[in-house]
């Protein structure tokens, strides 16, 4: 449901349509999905506000109500390129950690982590 449509064999093309025939709320949701996707990354917040509307009107009104509660941090994630957020260096050493999962020492994965940076 998430992939370009021209993406996706003829066979899934076809069950989707029937799905979404059969429930139309789902295809709504769908569109809506892609669309907040696209939000994410562009750079345009015009359309975020007017998202935030449909899909609160859709099955995806947690989502939407979710959104609106952090509206200041998701307009800085679209119109901003970086962050000074940890998680991203945290996920980053957790990767490496797994990678050396009983293959090594701490310091092996001391100097991994320090020149990867």
């Amino acid at each position: 449901m998430s992939q370009d449509p021209d993406q996706i064999d003829a066979e899934a093309r076809l069950f989707l349509g029937h799905l979404f025939a059969q429930a139309p709320e789902l295809a709504t949701a769908a569109d809506l999905a892609k669309r907040f996707v696209s939000l994410l990354s562009g750079s345009d917040i015009a359309e975020l506000d007017e998202w935030i509307t449909q899909a609160a009107n859709s099955e995806l009104k947690s989502f939407a109500n979710g959104i609106a509660r952090d509206i200041d941090a998701v307009r800085a994630a679209i119109t901003i390129s970086w962050t000074t957020s940890p998680e991203g260096q945290i996920s980053r050493i957790k990767a490496i950690k797994r990678q050396m999962h009983g293959r090594a020492s701490y310091l092996l994965l001391r100097r991994r982590v320090l020149l990867a940076a």
